[in-house]
């Protein structure tokens, strides 16, 4: 498992995107991509396979 951490302080109206650091694999179906904020809770989302579409 790649762990990447980085810490910033959070204000009220903070806007959280999450995605991967340049330098990790890239995501394969089965994946999970965990995002945690401590005192506040996490958001843990599983890829699965598709296909993309640009807009």
């Amino acid at each position: 498992m790649h762990q990447y951490r980085s810490f910033m302080t959070l204000r009220p109206g903070t806007v959280i995107l999450t995605g991967l650091p340049a330098k990790c694999h890239q995501i394969t179906p089965g994946d999970e991509v965990l995002c945690r904020i401590a005192g506040i809770g996490e958001l843990r989302n599983r890829s699965i396979a598709g296909s993309y579409s640009s807009f």
